[in-house]
């Protein structure tokens, strides 16, 4: 398990920003239209709230993937 996956939400605003409520409608949005949906290829590691967690510690990190990957446990 990495470091950043199943953070309590105040944990989740310290990294990304936003808090809990607005991440929470964030993760929604993104799988209202249709970032849930893996289609074909490799099944995706990560539920989709922590991809999203992932890319928003990106977004306001500027860490590379490659930080960012033991991180998540990927």
């Amino acid at each position: 398990m990495g470091l950043l996956r199943g953070l309590s939400a105040e944990w989740v605003e310290v990294f990304t920003g936003l808090p809990a409520g607005r991440f929470a409608r964030l993760v929604g949005v993104v799988r209202r239209r249709g970032g849930d949906h893996a289609g074909e290829g490799r099944p995706w590691k990560l539920p989709l709230a922590e991809r999203v967690l992932m890319i928003a510690v990106y977004y306001r990190t500027n860490l590379t993937m490659r930080q960012l990957a033991p991180l998540m446990g990927i």
